[in-house]
């Protein structure tokens, strides 16, 4: 690490250019190839997935995904003769559209239930060509052509998947936020106008490149459209997380008399390895999303992995050239002045944060019951917590697709948005008569508002029918009626005509993803666990500080998913944080939660375990070890912490539901880490655990590899020299 600092300094010119290089190349091919962003749910092996297989094989007119154009008579009906005449003709063009493979008119005798019994409400299905992957461009064609018939007396909206991936929002205004708050952040913790711009450019540079990559990967696998800002949510917030750490060890070693060069070298020696560790442990979660077997995680998983490793590569490479341009001025004047009149010094811990580790030191037990009180209570809503997919009722506010799935309600009840396709494997054309049957069976099914008519095959082999749910797609009853229209009501129905029935659509696949996800989230966790206890323990060669660590995880974990089911589940915040209805958290959300909450947790830990650790092998002294750990620590990373939760809250002001869940969990999730567990409970336990805290059996010691994360030659010193002590101030 030594090496490639003292080469990135030397060579600052060469490695700023690399950089550019790299960021401009790949923006420009990126806009040159553009993106082919798909969200896919379908999992061959569920019953959902064998439905599509199917419809796919042996009925591709109606396997391809199903969006509507809802229709609302602001006057009269819908029936008057010149509303149908321009509806008629708009449906005409529509048909006609690059992508669309049919279109069926509320006014065809197919189409007969699309109108609502009031006819002020109707829609026309738009189906597409293959299934959740048709281009952008030409769903927003499909959205204008359709929309260029509203008038006065007709109020034209669209729903379904396409349309909603199409009419997603940008990032833009919630990156400029998060880079507002984080450069104020640092200008406060810094007091330079220089080293508060470090950390912000060496992280855009590479969400820059990580973008760009993301855009371009989509072409080569699915990646799901909420993987760019979920990188920039990331990228942004690890970004000037690990250049913090390695400019603020930067800035105690010019504080300390080194000259700039040996003091970069040494920040990125000692601060950068914490960095590197970090940002693999973070890559290492992530990716092992792969052992959950699901394919719709993959792409999202590769992407945030990509983007975790160049803001890590950034801060190892790009900032020391940096470190190189900007020489003294990382420090301000005053501190420029300082050091010119009185000399180098090798600043003492005090300050606040001294106060407050000898607080924790002499009164352990009352904090540490304090705090785990705190942690528990904002994590309790996590017993009540429900997984699911979030339906369009909660799109923001305006939203063509938020305006459809109201008028869908309003005209049909919530569940026409989200219907059941009923697939039915016929053994001979003859069986169609029982089919149509079983269909009216399942229309008297508590639950059901209607079933649709029976669509065939050309060959007769295959027949569809759309089932409507009485409740919205993400409601908790309409999975329920999924399971009890499979386990009771279709086996009953069917028994002894021979047809073989699947229910499917696009709700039942979300329903399917969410029942798999849910059920391999205990096992994710479990790995993910031991994997940083394992890591933790050879990093300190102890058997407690990995397992107080871990815990402090769970807690962590439990606590920002407590966060999310009481702000989105139970409605706290609606208002605040502009949501439109209650909705369960994203299933999948927790699983990419628990990666980057993991890896930033081990971040917090290591800055602030090493510190003691390296006090411990110096002095033997546990309370000292730990006092000065956290003196010495408590400042930079409540400042990191900060940046990270302002940035991740900023997100949390978007209008896409996913992000608003990952900004509210992450921030929730940072501020009990950083505030309450990393300064109070983790301390706290240290100090009533005593010298065993450093306690590990001989065999164990030496059987597991020795990392050296921080780069110390010797304890207290790195490179042979004495290493400063962050200041508490």
């Amino acid at each position: 690490m030594r090496s490639l600092a003292r080469w990135c300094f030397r060579h600052r010119r060469w490695v700023l250019a690399i950089w550019l290089v790299a960021l401009i190349g790949s923006s420009a091919l990126s806009q040159a190839a553009g993106t082919k962003f798909a969200t896919k749910f379908q999992l061959s092996s569920t019953e959902s997935g064998k439905a599509l297989t199917l419809l796919q094989k042996d009925f591709p007119a109606v396997s391809g995904s199903s969006d509507q154009i809802v229709l609302h008579a602001t006057s009269g009906t819908v029936r008057d003769p010149a509303i149908q005449a321009r509806v008629s003709a708009m449906l005409a063009k529509v048909a006609t559209l690059p992508d669309v493979r049919t279109v069926t008119s509320p006014y065809s005798a197919r189409g007969a239930g699309q109108v609502s019994k009031d006819g002020t409400v109707a829609f026309a299905t738009v189906v597409f060509d293959g299934s959740q992957t048709n281009p952008k461009a030409d769903v927003k064609q499909v959205i204008s052509t359709a929309q260029a018939a509203a008038d006065s007396q007709l109020q034209v909206a669209l729903g379904g998947q396409d349309i909603e991936q199409a009419q997603q929002q940008s990032s833009n205004s919630s990156t400029g936020l998060g880079v507002l708050f984080a450069l104020i952040v640092l200008g406060v913790a810094f007091g330079a106008l220089f080293a508060a711009f470090l950390p912000i450019i060496t992280a855009l540079v590479a969400i820059g490149i990580g973008y760009a990559l993301t855009g371009l990967a989509s072409h080569v696998f699915s990646v799901a459209e909420f993987a760019t800002i979920l990188g920039i949510l990331i990228g942004l917030g690890v970004g000037v997380d690990y250049a913090l750490f390695i400019v603020t060890r930067h800035r105690a070693g010019l504080k300390a008399g080194r000259d700039v060069e040996e003091s970069a070298v040494i920040a990125v020696n000692t601060a950068g390895r914490a960095v590197f560790f970090a940002g693999i442990t973070v890559c290492i979660a992530l990716l092992g999303q792969f052992a959950l077997g699901l394919s719709f995680l993959y792409g999202v998983a590769v992407s945030a992995s990509v983007t975790v490793i160049l803001t890590m590569l950034a801060s190892l490479t790009l900032l020391p050239s940096l470190l190189g341009f900007f020489g003294m001025k990382v420090l301000s004047r005053k501190q420029r002045a300082s050091l010119a009149a009185n000399g180098p010094v090798d600043e003492a811990v005090v300050g606040f944060w001294a106060r407050w580790a000898g607080f924790i030191q002499r009164t352990p037990t009352l904090p540490a019951i304090a705090a785990l009180l705190v942690v528990v209570v904002v994590a309790l809503p996590v017993l009540t917590l429900r997984l699911g997919l979030d339906d369009a009722g909660t799109d923001p506010p305006g939203s063509t697709t938020l305006q459809a799935y109201t008028l869908l309600a309003k005209g049909f009840g919530p569940g026409v948005s989200g219907p059941f396709q009923i697939v039915g494997e016929l053994p001979s054309p003859s069986a169609q008569p029982a089919f149509a049957a079983l269909t009216k069976a399942l229309a008297k099914e508590p639950g059901v508002v209607s079933v649709g008519p029976p669509v065939v095959s050309p060959d007769g082999l295959v027949a569809v029918a759309n089932l409507y749910p009485a409740t919205s797609p993400q409601s908790k009853a309409t999975t329920s009626l999924l399971h009890r229209l499979r386990g009771q009501a279709v086996p009953k129905a069917v028994a002894g005509t021979g047809i073989t029935v699947l229910v499917g659509g696009a709700t039942a696949i979300q329903s399917d993803f969410s029942h798999i996800l849910s059920s391999k989230l205990p096992l994710f966790l479990a790995v993910v666990v031991i994997l940083g206890f394992i890591l933790l323990m050879a990093v300190f060669r102890s058997l407690l500080v990995p397992l107080i660590a871990s815990v402090m995880n769970l807690l962590s974990v439990g606590a920002a998913l407590g966060i999310m089911n009481a702000v989105f589940e139970w409605g706290w915040g609606h208002s605040l944080f502009r949501i439109s209805e209650k909705a369960p958290v994203e299933v999948f959300i927790p699983v990419l939660l628990i990666s980057i909450l993991f890896g930033l947790s081990m971040d917090y830990e290591v800055f602030l375990v090493s510190r003691m650790h390296e006090e411990w092998a110096h002095s033997r002294d546990n309370q000292r070890a730990v006092t000065t750990g956290q003196a010495a620590t408590g400042r930079v990373i409540t400042a990191a912490a900060s940046i990270m939760i302002l940035v991740f809250a900023s997100f949390a002001l978007g209008d896409n539901v996913i992000i608003k869940q990952f900004g509210i969990g992450l921030a929730g999730a940072i501020i009990i880490d950083a505030f309450v567990v990393r300064t109070v409970l983790v301390p706290a336990l240290m100090h009533l655990f005593g010298p065993r805290n450093w306690w590990l059996p001989g065999w164990l010691d030496r059987a597991i590899p020795q990392l050296n994360v921080e780069g110390a030659d010797s304890a207290g010193s790195v490179g042979g020299q004495p290493e400063p002590v962050l200041t508490g101030r």
